[in-house]
């Protein structure tokens, strides 16, 4: 009896099955690990694009003389009962409006527009357009662009960018 209590049959197999057990946890973390990274990669692209967006149609504001820096009327009333739009830090029920011209509305005219970004996928420029003041009382327009995913409107902006616009320099 002695003799059979110290044969090691058997344990090879429960050697075997403790390595395989190890070798799948620290495999399932790599690709945790993988995946994880896919979505913070995913989630940078979006946000480069967002940023580069939001530049773009600034740049069309700064090419805009002051008088015509506005949101159209009508579209500015339909954005109102838009949640994403006035739950936003930037909304004001003191928007600057008046009626814009064109078949279809410059962009420039619009409170919300979605467009295809040169990824491919979605995106929503949201305008912000006020009155803003300086110590001097000169008269300024403060724009502001937030980019957000055309797919998920809930979540937090992907991009946000501000500019004022002097009356007296015109730009």
């Amino acid at each position: 009896m002695l003799s059979r209590a110290r044969t090691q049959d058997g344990f090879g197999l429960i050697e075997l099955l403790m390595s395989m057990t190890m070798l799948n946890i620290g495999i399932l973390a790599l690709v945790a690990a993988f995946q994880s990274g896919a979505f913070a990669l995913q989630r940078a692209s979006k946000t480069s694009t967002a940023a580069a967006i939001a530049d773009i149609q600034m740049e069309r504001f700064r090419a805009m003389t002051y008088s015509s820096i506005a949101l159209d009327s009508s579209s500015f009333t339909t954005a109102q009962s838009d949640t994403a739009y006035t739950g936003d830090i930037a909304y004001n029920t003191g928007e600057l409006t008046q009626t814009c011209t064109g078949s279809p509305l410059p962009d420039e005219c619009l409170p919300i527009r979605t467009l295809t970004g040169p990824d491919g996928k979605r995106y929503r420029i949201d305008t912000y357009i006020i009155n803003d003041s300086v110590a001097s009382a000169r008269l300024l327009k403060r724009v502001t662009l937030v980019v957000r995913d055309g797919n998920a409107l809930s979540g937090r902006p992907l991009a946000r960018i501000a500019s004022t616009f002097d009356q007296a320099t015109g730009s």
